[in-house]
């Protein structure tokens, strides 16, 4: 596998060997070793599955106090993947990086604990996993809403289908804001 830093600290894209023929591919998801020696090394003790369909945006999302490290895959379509750095005093703080993860390359994207994270589906129909290091805490979550002109995200879809929790995210100001009375 091939292993890629990003331009935010500690997000790493991985490109790991698929081996294919005509009857289709095979591609190994997750091997602990080898990960550990790519620096991901904290223990996963929850796996999710979403499908969704063209134009689904899911995010930017993240856990106040319980963050959560996320192994990101597409197994069937594709989608574009963001982060964005939320850690106060971070070099990147308030950084984002976008990557195409689909069925065809299986480009994973290792996202730690600390950032925030979504997105979404260009393609017809996508199937998309995620390996959590930290369980999912509904009373947790937080939001930033998607399209904030300060952060910039370039999105590859116009108008979005969104949830009612994305739709009414606080900005990226109200975010910061937030940090100063925690």
């Amino acid at each position: 596998m091939e292993v890629v830093a990003t331009p935010i600290g500690g997000v790493t894209l991985i490109k790991p060997k698929v081996w294919g023929d005509r009857r289709g591919y095979f591609v190994e998801t997750w091997q602990q070793e080898r990960y550990a020696a790519a620096g991901i090394d904290l223990p996963f003790v929850q796996d999710n599955h979403s499908r969704s369909a063209y134009g689904i945006l899911r995010g930017l999302h993240f856990q106040k106090t319980r963050p959560q490290g996320k192994l990101v895959h597409v197994s069937l379509g594709s989608v574009f993947d963001v982060v964005v750095d939320i850690r106060a005093g971070s070099p990147s703080f308030g950084q984002w990086y976008g990557i195409e993860l689909t069925q065809d390359n299986q480009w994973q994207l290792w996202v730690p604990p600390g950032l925030a994270h979504g997105f979404v589906v260009t393609s017809e129909y996508a199937h998309f996993h995620y390996k959590c290091t930290e369980y999912y805490c509904p009373q947790d979550e937080g939001a930033i809403r998607w399209n904030d002109p300060d952060l910039g995200v370039v999105w590859p879809v116009e108008c979005p289908v969104l949830s009612q929790k994305d739709t009414v995210a606080p900005s990226w100001r109200e975010f910061q804001a937030s940090l100063a009375t925690t």
